[in-house]
Parts: C-alpha cells; structure tokens; sequence
C-alpha cells in the first residue's frame, strides 16, 4: 500500500511541476499533459524493472553504456576527419545504433556483461586452478572427500547457496534415510573446507527467475566459466550439450574398476543364488557384480571364477564366470 501512494505521489509532483513549470516553451496545460505522460512511464518502468531479475537489468545497462561510448568515440573520430554535414549524420547515427545494439546484446546475452565474465579477461589463465561447482547429488555421496583428500582435485571448490539450501532441507527432512544422507552431506562440506590443498567458498549469487537447481548450476558455470562435479545423469547430460565440462564421479569409479578379460581367474566370494538355474552372484571389492554359473550350492563360499565375458552398462561394469568344481 505504501508503494502505491509513493507512486500516486511521483506522478503528482511530477505534473504539477510541469504545470507551473512547463518545459519547451508549452502552455500550462500542456506542460501538465506531459509531465503525466512522463511520470506514468516511469512507473510503468519502475513495474517493468521490479519484475526482472538483476543480472538482465545489470546488462541492459552496461550494454547501453558501453554502446553509448563507443557511438560517441566513432562519432567524435569520423567529425574529426570529415568536417562535413555528412560527419554530422554519422555522428547521430552512431550514437543512435550503438546504444540500441548494446541495449539488446545486454537483453539477449547478460551474461556477457557479468562482473565474473569481465573480469576474467584480466586474470591469469591457470588451468590447474579452475572454479569447479558441487551439486547436491555429489555432496550427499561423499566420495568427492575421499578424491581431494589423494590430490585428485584441486583449485576453487564452489558451493551456490541454492545447493546448500537444497542441502539442509534433506537434512531436515521427516525422512530417517533422507535426513541422515543430508548430515552426512554436510560434515563431507565440513571435511572439505578442513582441506589444506583446496578453497571451498560459498557463493550467495541466486537466479530467482530460474526454479530448478539443475538448472541455476548450468547457468552460474556458463557465468563463471566453471565445471560442474555432479553424480546426476540427467544433469551430466543437458550440461554438455550446452558446453559445460562435467566431472562425474560415478564415471571416474567406473574408469578405476579393474580390468579383467576372458580367460582370466578371480577369486569372489558367491553371495547369493542367481535368477536362472544353477547360477550364483557376487560382488568384487569395488562394487561389481559377477554372475556365476554352475555355482548355486556354493553359496556363501569363496571359489575361483574363470572369467567369459564382460558386459559394459550405463551402471557399471556386470562380469560373467563360471565356476568350475574340479578347481
């Protein structure tokens, strides 16, 4: 309510000024026609403006700036070479065309005109030390720890203030198994920031207009030029088809599972039966599954395993062996 009388006030001062002063040279009333006209604009822009978000408004206004200077700079240039009427209509046009083409990059491109995209034209390269953005996913997991702490990552570790908001509302979540993979999601946070080797900052800048994370993650990396450690497939893949270099955990557990081949022998320790007949299951240290053939009445034993083949899936790795009772 407050707003509104302060607005109803603008356009009242605004056209009773022109009224009693009215510019151009017009009479009163149309002074005050004027005046009205001026001042609803500009509530209408205040409306329009309250309703952006920040980052638009920031580089609609850099842009326009930056295209007024230069139209100005070309003009001043050209007038100065050629003394003519022609120099004078160049001079108009570039301070007509430039602030207009800065305007709508600043509309189109925002991003462009951000502080962190600036900036970085000043900044050393260092490809060792890039900016490298956490998502929820990779937090709760917590190997991401156990990587920095062997030297696998180094560098600015960055986490949005939107992650860790997501973050503490899985830690405060009715659900038992939630909220224990939220705590342990926040002490690895902790583990992290402990670290001598990297910097781990929280970031406070938000896109409100933007409800996924998911999504606010692909636009702050396109900002500040960063990669994204994520274990979220979906993520993984929108992120690059827009560019975005990701770091997937779950990739790099699967590229350090060891290589076996036909033909080779592996001790496993058969946990329970298979789904067809006779078969049984185990599991390596590391996770991967092995169906073994000919080894039901092995069951909580540890054979030999001739390996025969090995099938690659989006998961992991499934390794298949048969189990020989002569051995």
């Amino acid at each position: 309510m407050g707003i509104f009388i302060f607005r109803i006030l603008i356009v009242a001062i605004i056209t009773s000024s022109a009224y009693f002063l009215p510019p151009f040279g017009l009479a009163d009333h149309y002074g005050a026609a004027a005046g009205f006209v001026v001042s609803v604009l500009i509530v209408l822009l205040e409306l329009r403006i309250k309703k952006s978000p920040f980052r638009s408004i920031w580089g609609v206004t850099v842009g326009f700036l930056c295209g007024l200077s230069i139209g100005w700079l070309l003009g001043v240039v050209y007038q100065t070479i050629l003394k003519d009427q022609t120099a004078a209509f160049f001079k108009v046009f570039f301070l007509i065309i430039f602030p207009y083409i800065g305007f709508l990059i600043g509309l189109r491109k925002p991003e462009w005109f951000s502080p962190n995209h600036l900036f970085s034209f000043f900044k050393e390269k260092n490809t060792g030390k890039e900016n490298k953005i956490l998502d929820t996913s990779v937090i709760i997991d917590g190997r991401i720890a156990d990587i920095a702490d062997a030297y696998f990552i180094e560098g600015n570790i960055i986490v949005p203030q939107f992650v860790l908001k997501e973050l503490q509302l899985v830690a405060d979540s009715s659900d038992g198994v939630k909220r224990q993979r939220g705590r342990r999601g926040l002490d690895v946070l902790d583990r992290l920031q402990k670290s001598s080797h990297i910097s781990v900052s929280i970031l406070e800048e938000d896109f409100p207009e933007i409800k996924e994370v998911d999504s606010k993650l692909i636009e702050l990396a396109k900002q500040m030029d960063a990669k994204i450690i994520t274990n979220d497939f979906n993520l993984n893949k929108i992120a690059q088809l827009q560019g975005i270099q990701v770091l997937n955990i779950n990739e790099l557990a699967n590229a350090l599972k060891p290589v076996v081949l036909p033909g080779e022998k592996i001790k496993a320790f058969i946990l329970k039966e298979g789904k067809e007949k006779d078969q049984g299951v185990a599991y390596l240290d590391d996770g991967t599954m092995v169906v073994v053939d000919n080894s039901r009445k092995m069951v909580g034993h540890t054979v030999d395993v001739t390996v025969t083949s090995v099938l690659q899936t989006t998961v992991g790795k499934m390794i298949f062996g048969r189990y020989e009772e002569d051995s």
